[in-house]
């Protein structure tokens, strides 16, 4: 049973990240940062929405760490976007 939960996850998530590739380039934003913002707030809100109520099974605790290092690489990426927005002399 929960390797059909595990594999129905992966087919939302893929089709989550297909459909947010095709609506941002039928609106001409197809960017890696947006795309990768997509995609992981896809995975934090279908991660959210599934959580089972009494155990959590082994690759739900590692899907977590996923999403930790998802946050970080989001991090990263708003504090580059935000340092080169900034005047030279500044930093």
């Amino acid at each position: 049973m929960t390797g059909q939960r595990r594999l129905r996850f992966v087919r939302v998530q893929v089709a989550w990240m297909l459909g947010a590739a095709l609506l941002l380039s039928l609106v001409g934003a197809l960017d890696y940062g947006l795309f990768f913002l997509a995609s992981l707030v896809g995975l934090l809100v279908l991660a959210t929405a599934t959580e089972p109520a009494a155990t959590t099974p082994r690759w739900r605790r590692r899907l977590r760490w996923l999403a930790y290092a998802g946050l970080v690489v989001f991090a990263v990426v708003v504090l580059r976007r935000l340092a080169g927005s900034l005047p030279r002399g500044l930093l």
